[in-house]
């Protein structure tokens, strides 16, 4: 019966479930305040000792985007358990594990990117259609505006500051139907993939002062 170990980190609202022949059969969830990598490993070592002493037959974690430390630390557990059973580690984005995103439904994902920017992902019949994208304040509202003339429902993993989006937040299990709903083709564009976060934007690097050469 094939099994996989599923981890969603990705928000404080963190998850790791265990499906055996096509069922979810175990899920902990546990809270976390940015501290992932030492509340993490007491429910993995549960869901673990559930499954006994099989191997994994593959390792699915949710890639945000969404606390980046939190997704890296869930990203390196995946790909610790997939080596020890010499198993795939795929990362799914974690948007997709929500319940707006499994219910099949247009929607539309958004999320704070901090310093005056945001995101923006179109998802539709469980699948990412566009984004995440990069957008600023001014076309974030419009965005909201037009999507609630349309009814096309909206949802944020992390509550916008002065925005009313609604929060959803996902799940292992929402991960694992993600997994179950996604084409074969996506699958095989996720597996093929190197489990990584979602980088919105490249970090803030301030390059350094080049010398300048003189001729003599």
């Amino acid at each position: 019966m094939p099994a996989l170990l599923i981890i969603e980190t990705s928000t404080e609202a963190a998850s790791i479930a265990l499906a055996v022949d096509g069922e979810i059969i175990e899920e902990r969830s546990f809270t976390s305040d940015r501290r992932h990598n030492s509340l993490l490993f007491s429910p993995l070592a549960e869901i673990v000792k559930i499954h006994g002493s099989s191997d994994f037959d593959a390792v699915l974690v949710g890639s945000g985007p969404g606390s980046y430390s939190g997704t890296r630390v869930g990203i390196a557990a995946a790909q610790g358990a997939a080596l020890v059973s010499a198993c795939k580690a795929t990362a799914i984005p974690s948007i997709l594990a929500t319940a707006e995103a499994v219910s099949g439904e247009k929607c539309i994902a958004l999320g704070d990117a901090r310093r005056g920017s945001f995101w923006l992902a179109n998802i539709e019949g469980g699948h990412l259609i566009s984004g995440p994208e990069l957008l600023d304040d001014i076309a974030l509202e419009a965005t909201i505006s037009a999507a609630g003339e349309k009814n096309i429902p909206m949802f944020c993993m992390d509550k916008i500051r002065g925005k009313n989006t609604p929060l959803s937040l996902p799940t292992a299990t929402g991960l694992w139907r993600a997994w179950q709903n996604a084409t074969p083709k996506t699958r095989a564009l996720w597996a093929g993939a190197i489990p990584q976060p979602i980088y919105l934007k490249p970090p803030h690097i301030t390059p350094g002062k080049q010398k300048t050469h003189l001729s003599k």
